[in-house]
């Protein structure tokens, strides 16, 4: 599988598409042309790092392949650079969530700003920049080890071992989601729901339980607190992972 391999999308390959490709060859970069179609797409999706789409005047793709780009694009955390005249920008852009779209071009692209572009990309992608961040919550430093392991290749890990030291994390960093467990000496979990609901800082960041009761009392006690999901604390590390991707692509879509 290719490693930074730069998928540049058009309708036709066209002498202006060449000249990128070429452009990109030569920066030392691994890039192919691909037909604007769900089937190419899909056929040579495995080891794209990174999309440009070069747009053609109008703007003009079949819905179904906006969507199926969309979706590859949240499945995989892969970003993309637009090529086209302003207008056609401004409407493409307009069908993804922004968080997808990394820099716009307007034509005629200016080649070294684009390879500029493309390399500060693929720095942030090494250091992991565009990767979701996650504070996991429980007072068992076994289970927040565990947890780490499991979701560090994909995502940035932050580790607190009470409520407060959560609360003081959050005082100087953001999360985009925070795994909470229920049970916890001094400050329970519902208690530090409330607190995170009640700060205009953090009342927006979702919040998914963890708790080791699955009988019906206990799940129910925990889901009227309306947190954004729970897990089981014997939840398998790949339904885990599986469960987590779903609620980013559902959130960002």
């Amino acid at each position: 599988m290719a490693e930074n391999r730069i998928m540049v999308i058009g309708e036709k390959e066209t002498f202006l598409i060449r000249i990128l490709i070429k452009k990109i060859k030569d920066a030392g970069l691994d890039c192919e042309y691909v037909k604007g179609d769900v089937n190419s797409i899909n056929a040579r999706w495995e080891g794209t790092t990174l999309v440009t789409y070069y747009l053609e005047e109008g703007g003009k793709a079949e819905d179904a392949v906006f969507q199926f780009l969309k979706d590859k694009m949240l499945e995989t955390g892969r970003q993309m650079i637009l090529i086209g005249e302003m207008i056609d920008l401004k409407t493409v852009e307009g069908r993804f969530p922004e968080s997808l779209i990394y820099r716009s071009f307007a034509r005629p692209v200016n080649h070294e700003e684009y390879l500029a572009a493309v390399t500060e990309y693929y720095e942030k992608l090494e250091k992991g920049e565009f990767k979701k961040c996650i504070l996991v919550v429980d007072d068992d430093p076994s289970f927040l080890g565990l947890v780490r392991e499991w979701l560090k290749e994909h995502y940035k890990v932050a580790m607190a071992n009470s409520g407060l030291q959560a609360l003081k994390w959050l005082g100087k960093n953001k999360a985009d989601l925070i795994l909470l467990d229920y049970e916890m000496p001094v400050t329970s979990g519902p208690q530090v729901l409330e607190m995170l609901r009640s700060d205009e800082e953090t009342k927006d960041i979702p919040v998914m339980f963890l708790t080791g009761k699955g009988d019906k009392e206990s799940v129910m006690a925990v889901v009227a607190l309306k947190p954004e999901g729970y897990f089981l604390k014997t939840i398998e590390k790949e339904k885990l992972l599986q469960k987590l991707s779903d609620y980013f692509r559902s959130a960002l879509a």
